[in-house]
């Protein structure tokens, strides 16, 4: 995950949401590399920071300004009770995060989450095709997704 120069925080900010999460080594910037970074960062700063989300392995960069996050990679959280959308909701949108539609967000970083509940893609699945319309229908007028809304809509009230 390319970052500007904010690889540590986004780490912190990731492992204090989700638990079996966890930050592992940290590389910092010699005088060598800080000498060929495009961004200047100084001897001393993190270069590369590896954490762990659920057994995912990902590893954060302070690569500089040049690349940005966009919608065309996001991260799912599935969500098997309302309570845990509401939490990584609230969570993921704090301090400065954008709601997006169908249960999309950015967090504060512009990294791209999806926060779906699990409910959602088995309706969505469904043989039935008016069922399954009925879902989506739903889901297109959400934000964050509300299970009790979908549900309703699935059972056709």
């Amino acid at each position: 995950m390319w970052f500007d120069d904010q690889a540590e925080q986004a780490v912190k900010f990731y492992t204090s949401i989700f638990k079996n999460s966890k930050v592992g080594r940290i590389l910092r910037y010699d005088e060598e590399a800080a000498k060929v970074s495009e961004s200047g960062r100084p001897v001393g700063s993190v270069l590369t920071i590896e954490f762990e989300i659920a057994g995912q392995k990902f590893v954060a960069l302070n690569g500089g300004p040049q690349f940005k996050f966009n919608e065309s990679i996001s991260f799912v959280v599935n969500c098997e009770t309302q309570p845990e959308v509401d939490y990584f909701w609230e969570k993921l949108t704090a301090d400065g995060g954008e709601e997006s539609a169908c249960g999309w967000l950015k967090d504060k970083f512009g990294v791209s989450w999806q926060v779906t509940p699990t409910v959602l893609i088995d309706m969505l699945h469904d043989e039935d095709p008016k069922k399954a319309e009925s879902a989506m229908k739903a889901m297109l007028q959400m934000k964050k997704i509300d299970i009790k809304t979908l549900k309703d809509a699935y059972a056709g009230k």
